[in-house]
């Protein structure tokens, strides 16, 4: 008799699609958070193979901060288009105004803190009972405390003190009204495990993971693309490099990498050969405080 093993991109994924039904069947009103990112999109395409032949039974919920690179929107679009899902734009800016909230002021004045204002009043409008998140445990030290189910308050907030055993492959995803779940399927992957798994399944991204050229400045060692969203000042010089996104979040607050990179087999050996977290290389929100996404994430955060 021959025996049948999965690899280790086979399992990871077949954890994935397991969570994926779990949160279906145990939840009212999932909702998948949808950036446009690398993760998120391995997101979807997970949710495809858990769900097929159906349609993803949740929609994508993206949080506008107004500072996004275009190239992600785009492929926003059309990737909610293409595979007929639902999808729901929740826009930052609004919610300054609505609650006449005070913006971040400075060279890189970021709307990272202020998007956390928008997802609380987006689950509350919708009633979302479980937010589905692209979060890996090897990103950042907080997003490692984290459980696949993580309970938030009424108030949208986390105690990382408060977290529930996971045992057996069993989650529980009881809770009080007015409550809801986080969900990470992915908190097991690394960013090496998703560009495999994106090289093996041929997932389409946009452009900006891989190498292009781009107008940028140079800041404490870091490479800011020119935007209308930062403030340029005379000792700014603006310089053309070949550049790569390792994470896309705003574009006041990532940095891109120098990087010839240019197809799926050279992103995997550039990675392989990086020492450096995505997060700890590239994003400028997280070098605020030590405990700077933690903080984040107490006050309801992705």
């Amino acid at each position: 008799m021959s025996t049948y093993k999965l690899n280790y991109l086979e399992q990871l994924e077949a954890e994935s699609i397991y969570i994926m039904r779990e949160v279906a069947a145990q939840f009212e009103k999932p909702a998948l958070l949808f950036s446009g990112g690398k993760d998120s999109i391995t997101l979807v395409h997970l949710a495809k193979k858990a769900f097929a032949p159906m349609k993803i039974p949740f929609p994508l919920v993206h949080i506008d901060t107004g500072h996004n690179f275009p190239e992600a929107l785009r492929f926003r679009d059309h990737l909610a288009e293409d595979i007929g899902a639902e999808l729901i734009i929740r826009k930052v800016e609004d919610t300054i105004k609505s609650k006449k909230l005070s913006e971040p002021k400075g060279k890189f004045a970021s709307r990272n803190w202020l998007q956390t204002h928008t997802l609380l009043d987006t689950i509350e409008e919708y009633q979302f009972d479980a937010c589905i998140g692209g979060a890996r445990r090897d990103e950042e030290k907080a997003r490692a405390k984290e459980r696949f189910f993580s309970v938030r308050d009424e108030f949208g907030q986390w105690d990382p003190k408060l977290q529930r055993p996971e045992l057996w492959n069993i989650y529980n995803g009881k809770i009080n009204k007015g409550e809801n779940v986080r969900v990470f399927p992915i908190s097991n992957w690394t960013e090496l495990d998703v560009w495999n798994y994106i090289k093996k399944e041929n997932i389409q991204l946009p452009s900006i993971y891989f190498a292009h050229d781009r107008q940028v400045i140079e800041f404490d060692g870091q490479l800011i693309a020119v935007s209308d969203f930062i403030r340029l000042d005379e000792n700014d010089h603006i310089i053309h490099k070949k550049v790569r996104y390792r994470t896309v979040g705003d574009m006041t607050c990532t940095a891109a990498i120098e990087s010839s990179a240019a197809t799926l087999d050279e992103v995997v050996n550039e990675i392989t050969l990086s020492r450096i977290s995505e997060r700890g290389e590239t994003r400028i929100d997280d070098k605020v405080t030590e405990a700077a996404m933690e903080d984040r994430k107490k006050g309801g955060y992705f």
